[in-house]
């Protein structure tokens, strides 16, 4: 039975998606103005962990994840740096999709835009709108009443009545509440605008994922998940507007991660103790940057310091050594594979047992060492715990060489480097990185044609290829899906869908 943590119910529930073998899910992605903070790729690593899992336990993971390319903030910085807002977007969606390469985050299956979904944004306005659950103010805004939504609070656990006028929440003449929040805003000189049957404007931040999810997903999904500041009042947000659109909550279990520390203190740029993910991603690799982030359980509080991450250095390279030892240890081994330690040239027969009984040992040791794995992840995805199960069996692994001496069983020793292998690899840690094969400059023409893809990175066009051919899929449009697939194949290509994620490859 696997158990999740559902922020709303404040409790751990079995978790049961509402399809048998089929997960939807949601994870907020980020306001492109600017390099991503380690609090933020916090988030993004959680939800990559607990994505991986899903998939090994073997669930097909049908996983989303927005970009915010319109917004104040992306606003603000253009005009600070005298560009157009489009610009600032591209230059950061860019540079967080890089990030998320180089921290091993697979990509998700569906990756929206705000920019290119106004038309479900608006289509959801009108829905509210017309339920009376959303008003045009004066001045051009449209505003979702809040109170309108008898259940609000509900997965924040707030309450309206406790909360004074004016804290965290934006207060205006225009709203007739101080507590109701922005879904469409007129449009001002200089900004990015759309028409829409309000006039001109722009969406405001609440309102884009609702909407995506309910086009992309369709509500109510399984797993919605954020940062744990999210949960008021964005993701509180989100529900209500699902709720007074379509009578149905947004998502039947929320997650959320806890907040990132560093060296015990807050992160701010004021403190001189802020960092972007490409900071260190430039001194320490993705996989002890995972490490470190992993050994503290997602919903609680990671405190951050360069002196755990060099204690993480120096825990990776011990497992990476004695996976390293293991291999060497099966390929110089001087006897007989199926033989143990103890046994010598007179073939005493109580040696032999006794080589026997120890190499049955280990071998149970493998194999509690992936339930172990397995319990812990079950138990809310508890990545410190399975990553205890790891640190156990290196520790058996070196003391069973160390016994062994020269003697090795051959198949022991592999099975606990492939173990090793094989659950460092569901959370994300590559022990041994993969032959990545060149793909044919054709992939580029295909990703055009049915794709919409106009650069010529052909990492950008497979990403591209298998984004739409997760739309179509979760869209039931098994036509495109099937489309797209053939024409991959034709180029001699195939895409294959693993717990690892979905890729593009040669056919062998």
């Amino acid at each position: 039975m696997m158990l999740i943590y559902n922020s709303q119910t404040h409790k751990k529930e079995e978790f049961i998606p509402a399809e048998k073998g089929r997960v939807r899910m949601y994870v907020c992605g980020p306001t492109v103005y600017d390099q991503i903070h380690i609090g933020n790729a916090r988030t993004f690593l959680s939800f990559d962990t607990i994505r991986r899992y899903l998939q090994y336990k073997g669930f097909e993971v049908v996983f989303a994840q927005n970009l915010t390319d319109v917004d104040d903030k992306i606003i603000n910085r253009a005009n600070e740096n005298g560009v157009e807002a489009s610009e600032i977007a591209r230059t950061y969606s860019r540079a967080f999709i890089e990030q998320m390469h180089r921290f091993n985050i697979l990509d998700p299956d569906i990756r929206p835009r705000a920019t290119q979904e106004i038309h479900a944004m608006q289509t959801m306005i009108q829905t509210l709108i017309a339920n009376k659950c959303a008003y045009v103010a004066d001045n051009g805004d449209v505003y979702f009443s809040v109170r309108s939504d008898a259940s609000y609070g509900t997965v924040s656990g707030r309450n309206l009545d406790d909360l004074r006028a004016g804290e965290r929440v934006e207060v205006n003449d225009a709203k007739r509440d101080p507590f109701d929040f922005a879904l469409w805003k007129a449009a001002k000189p200089g900004e990015p605008a759309w028409d829409s049957p309000w006039g001109a404007g722009r969406p405001g931040w609440h309102t884009e994922c609702c909407a995506m999810i309910h086009h992309y997903l369709d509500a109510p999904i399984d797993i919605h998940g954020g940062g744990q500041d999210l949960m008021f009042p964005h993701h509180e947000n989100e529900n209500a507007q699902s709720v007074c659109a379509w009578s149905q909550p947004l998502a039947h279990y929320w997650m959320h991660t806890g907040m990132l520390r560093v060296d015990g203190e807050k992160m701010s740029k004021s403190l001189g103790n802020f960092y972007t993910l490409k900071d260190v991603l430039d001194t320490y690799s993705a996989d002890e940057v995972r490490l470190l982030m992993l050994q503290t359980h997602y919903r609680a509080p990671l405190d951050f310091s360069f002196e755990r991450l060099k204690g993480a250095q120096g825990t990776l390279a011990r497992i990476k050594s004695c996976v390293k030892n293991l291999r060497w240890a099966a390929e110089h081994d001087s006897e007989d594979a199926g033989v143990g330690v103890g046994v010598g040239a007179d073939g005493d027969a109580d040696a032999a047992d006794a080589a026997l009984e120890f190499d049955s040992a280990f071998g149970r040791t493998i194999d509690k060492a992936q339930i172990e794995f397995v319990q812990q992840m079950d138990d809310d995805f508890n990545a410190a715990g399975a990553l205890a199960a790891i640190f156990n069996l290196v520790a058996a692994a070196n003391k069973y060489l160390d016994a062994a001496g020269a003697h090795p069983s051959v198949a022991l020793a592999l099975r606990a480097a492939d173990m090793l292998c094989e659950l460092c690899g569901v959370l994300g840690i590559a022990l041994t990185r993969p032959v990545q094969q060149d793909l044919p400059s054709e992939l580029l023409d295909v990703a055009r044609e049915l794709a919409g893809y106009e650069g010529n990175d052909i990492d950008a066009a497979q990403e591209a290829l298998l984004s739409a051919r997760a739309t179509a899929r979760s869209n039931k449009d098994w036509a495109r899906a099937d489309a797209i697939r053939d024409k991959i194949s034709a180029l001699g290509l195939v895409v294959e869908d693993t717990a690892a994620g979905t890729r593009i490859k040669r056919k062998e």
